[in-house]
């Protein structure tokens, strides 16, 4: 019986049969006939042309452009990002949002302040001093410590002030007299340094340093280059106003000089077109405005661009490419626009208003979408200026108010060391005279 097993177990291997369906004839054929002609790496891998064609097919049939089907050797590429995430979710950004203050961080009262749209009684120096007209008088304010005093009072006949600019270095005070004369004050020493004579007819309105050049501009229309340092001041005039000037603004360049006035109009000049007989040599003549030009500013981060404001009977902030004279945009606010300041860390812009509002409005620029509004006057706000770290504004307005506003937020720049922390601007005082 054992001899019979052992026959039928050899039958059944003689006759076994593979299973066909695990087999690759044509990658056997493709070896025995061509295979042992190439030298191949010996861990690559061989296709025999049927397994080939098979796969060209397959990929024809199912509209695939690959050559591997099913084929995860390497890793999946990434998916590609139609749509960045930070578009999606704006508010995840790593900037915090500003908190902008909707009250003034300080009010003075300040008993005199001539309420007149033409004049400029407000001005904030480089040595973080601010001085203030009130009627006949110039008052000084030392931020750092607090400290005020009285800079002076003109005679009767010779005021009242109508305007006061300080020179680029913080130490010198220019102020302008209704009797058309221009008194340059040395403030660190209180000492008349010289009187300017001859330039005007009439009342000086408006005032701008270029360096040693101080230009003023009056109710008669004439803009006045005066070279201080020198006997004979009067280096050059402008002429194309047709009534008095109310605003003047050098650019940071110092290359082009931009003027409003009540006649509606702004005119961009080139310093070196000055002229010592006073004709008309303007770089542009700009007439979109339709009523008195006084808010004028120029954009701090592209120097060619400059903001203007009209009054009561035009309400619009105009923006200008200073080289070609075009008008960029033109927004209606409303209101009278006063006073214009740009935001030195921010793209932003800050316009003080008077009839109807009485406030203030904070702009994104170039979208001119409203931030904020900065309400608490109840005058119209004649005087806007900027503290020397871009971080205060002060307003002044015949309300006789002085006020104090974090409308330019609190940069890390401006941040005082907390070991030197300053006490607050004023804090001894709720008065100036």
């Amino acid at each position: 019986m054992d001899a019979l097993h052992r026959m039928n177990n050899r039958e059944n291997l003689d006759r076994f049969i593979p299973n066909r369906s695990a087999m690759d004839f044509g990658y056997a054929h493709y070896m025995l006939t061509e295979g042992r002609k190439i030298k191949r790496n010996p861990t690559a891998e061989v296709i025999s042309p049927a397994r080939e064609l098979y796969r060209k097919r397959l990929a024809e049939a199912l509209n695939m452009n690959r050559t591997r089907i099913l084929e995860f050797k390497n890793k999946p590429p990434m998916p590609i990002e139609l749509i960045p995430k930070y578009i999606l979710s704006p508010l995840q950004s790593s900037k915090p949002m500003r908190y902008i203050p909707q009250k003034s961080d300080m009010n003075l009262k300040v008993p005199g302040v001539i309420d007149d749209f033409s004049l400029n009684l407000l001005d904030w120096g480089s040595s973080n001093v601010l001085s203030i007209a009130l009627e006949d008088s110039v008052y000084l304010w030392n931020v750092d410590d607090s400290s005020g005093s009285e800079l002076v009072t003109v005679d009767e006949e010779d005021g009242p002030i109508t305007s006061v600019s300080w020179a680029p270095d913080g130490r010198r005070l220019a102020i302008g007299l209704n009797n058309s004369h221009v008194q340059l004050w040395d403030c660190f020493d209180t000492k008349l340094l010289r009187t300017l004579r001859g330039a005007h007819q009439s009342r000086v309105g408006s005032l701008a340093w270029n360096d040693h050049i101080l230009t003023t501009g009056g109710l008669d229309g004439r803009i006045v280059n005066n070279d201080v340092r020198v006997r004979s001041q009067i280096v050059g005039t402008y002429s194309g106003h047709q009534q008095g000037v109310c605003g003047l603004k050098w650019s940071a360049s110092g290359k082009q000089l931009a003027s409003g006035g009540n006649d509606n109009l702004i005119h961009i000049w080139d310093r070196s077109m000055a002229s010592s007989n006073s004709t008309t040599c303007w770089l542009h003549r700009l007439e979109e405005h339709k009523d008195a030009v006084k808010a004028l500013a120029w954009c701090p981060f592209q120097g060619n661009i400059l903001a203007s404001g009209g009054g009561a009977g035009d309400q619009c902030i105009r923006f200008w490419n200073t080289n070609t004279g075009a008008c960029l945009n033109s927004v209606d606010t409303g209101s009278e626009v006063c006073a214009l300041l740009w935001n030195k860390n921010e793209r932003e812009l800050l316009s003080s208003h008077g009839l109807t509002r009485n406030h203030l409005t904070l702009w994104k620029y170039p979208s001119m979408v409203k931030m904020a509004e900065l309400n608490g006057h109840t005058s119209r706000v004649l005087f806007m200026t900027q503290s020397p770290d871009g971080c205060t504004v002060a307003t002044a307005v015949g309300d006789q108010e002085l006020r104090f506003w974090k409308a330019f937020g609190t940069p890390e720049t401006c941040k005082p060391p907390a070991s030197k922390a300053k006490t607050e601007p004023f804090a001894n005082f709720n008065r100036i005279r």
